[in-house]
């Protein structure tokens, strides 16, 4: 008898070193990669920080000269990636580390794209595009959430556009990935509100996803309960260390979960939206996930009263429609307490830019493994909830 090929499931990450202080090795890791020089791609809140200098003093102590690239975006532009590659090639570099939060690892993801293909980042929008391996990359995360660090993911904003675009692909995981909790410290709260939320999105969503298996669901699990346990926690005692390693572990353990199982609705629809708006990508994440949780309850209700008892939900005795509003609740009390009680129109969007942000949703690579079926009728349905 054959096998069925769609059972079969495969599971990437980088090599993971994980807790406090560990960004201070990022000098032997380059040396282990044959460093000459390193492309060290930054952005000026995190240099304000004084984190890249810690890296920079890491690579000098290995005899590693570097070059410095920090004009990157909050959400990284097509623009900044080709600029990253042209210093990186005119520098004569052969490595690159990235410190930072989602927007200077994706830049620099995409910068070790385009050196390797040679050819424009715009090409390689899609699932399963690159041909060539990236030169080594090394990074270093400075917020809990986004997880770029771990995935196959690389977003970039395409401004001509006023859209973002998605390249999925295992050679898009990064070689190394430093995870010190300590760089979370200079995280404001809104930040840590943003990039947590983003955090259990991508776990919840993993969880559910089509492309979900036995090698993704404890990730998502454990991703859950660290998150929803720890964040308001977190926030309201910002120098705790013990409480970011935990909300470090859980981001880590959710970005594996999604980049192995892709994500959903909410992820297709705030790209979207973020492309078209330049907001913070989990302030898209959490106007959305309520409205597309209790859209997608029918589609996996076993698996949705999983994640409700998992957030901490007593769902005995009740029936779905019941453990539905439950979770609709507890998400929608658990971004009240960390901070957030936006809607769309707050930002701007009206009822006339729905069918555009549906159109561009539609396309995105998410909206594949989303365990509901949508139309893109039904996207602009729950765009319009969320206004």
């Amino acid at each position: 008898m054959s096998a069925n090929i769609s059972l079969h499931r495969k599971f990437v990450s980088p090599e993971i070193i994980f807790g406090a202080g560990c960004r201070h090795s990022v000098g032997n890791y380059a040396a282990n990669y044959g460093a000459r020089k390193v492309l060290l791609v930054s952005d000026p809140g995190v240099v304000a920080a004084g984190w890249v200098a810690d890296v920079q003093a890491s690579l000098a102590a290995q005899g590693i000269e570097h070059c410095l690239f920090t004009e990157v975006s909050p959400n990284p532009r097509t623009e900044e990636v080709m600029q990253g590659a042209e210093h990186y090639r005119a520098q004569g570099c052969n490595v690159i580390v990235a410190v930072g939060g989602g927007s200077p690892m994706d830049c620099a993801k995409g910068i070790g794209i385009a050196v390797a293909h040679g050819r424009h980042i715009i090409e390689f929008e899609g699932v399963d595009t690159l041909r060539v391996p990236s030169p080594p990359l090394i990074l270093i995360p400075t917020t809990a959430g986004t997880s770029a660090d771990v995935s196959q993911f690389v977003i970039i904003s395409n401004q001509d556009e006023r859209m973002k675009f998605s390249i999925v692909s295992k050679g898009a995981v990064p070689d190394v990935s430093l995870i010190d909790p300590e760089t979370t410290l200079s995280m404001d709260p809104f930040l840590s509100a943003c990039t947590g939320i983003d955090a259990l999105v991508h776990a919840i969503e993993a969880f559910v996803s089509t492309g979900h298996g036995p090698l993704t669901d404890p990730h998502a699990l454990e991703a859950m309960r660290l998150i929803n346990g720890n964040l308001t926690a977190m926030i309201a005692t910002p120098g705790d260390i013990a409480l970011r390693e935990k909300i470090m572990l859980g981001s880590m353990q959710a970005g594996l979960a999604f980049s192995n199982a892709i994500l959903g609705a909410v992820h297709a629809m705030s790209h979207s939206l973020g492309g078209f708006l330049d907001l913070p990508h989990g302030l898209c994440n959490a106007v959305l996930v309520e409205h597309v949780v209790a859209f997608n309850y029918s589609a996996a209700p076993e698996r949705f009263k999983v994640v409700a008892e998992t957030l901490g939900i007593d769902t005995r005795g009740l029936t779905h429609t019941q453990v539905r509003a439950r979770l609709v609740d507890h998400l929608i009390a658990f971004k009240q307490a960390v901070g957030f009680n936006e809607t769309l129109a707050l930002h701007g969007v009206g009822i006339s830019d729905i069918p555009m942000l549906s159109e561009h949703a539609m396309q995105d690579p998410c909206i594949l493994t989303n365990p509901r079926e949508s139309t893109q009728r039904d996207v602009e349905v729950v765009y319009a909830e969320a206004l």
